[in-house]
């Protein structure tokens, strides 16, 4: 099942969604692979999407123990505006709290 994940800046909070469900976290741990899947031609609101297939990938607000196992190697830049990421795809993200959303490496 797909899951999609984007920022909710009005909350402060990441919103992750399927088909069917949807939650909302201060951060999260996507250790799998991952993409981005941008919806440009919506009406009202063109938006971008991290997406991935696995649940058992995502960790809910992990502790500082789960992310000190990465090396935090470049951020992920949504471009509203012109809708559009700088990166399409890879292996382990990590979603701060404080909105920004970092490429990250294995030790």
């Amino acid at each position: 099942m797909k899951f999609k994940i984007h920022r909710c800046n009005c909350r402060k909070l990441w919103s992750v969604q399927t088909r069917k469900t949807k939650f909302t976290a201060f951060s999260l741990l996507l250790d799998g692979s991952w993409g981005t899947e941008l919806k440009p031609n919506r009406k009202y609101n063109p938006k971008g999407f991290v997406t991935t297939n696995a649940k058992q990938d995502l960790t809910v607000n992990p502790t500082v123990k789960d992310v000190e196992k990465f090396e935090k190697v470049a951020k992920l830049i949504y471009d509203k505006k012109n809708v559009k990421f700088n990166v399409h795809q890879g292996e382990s993200l990590f979603f701060a709290e404080d909105g920004t959303c970092y490429l990250l490496k294995k030790l």
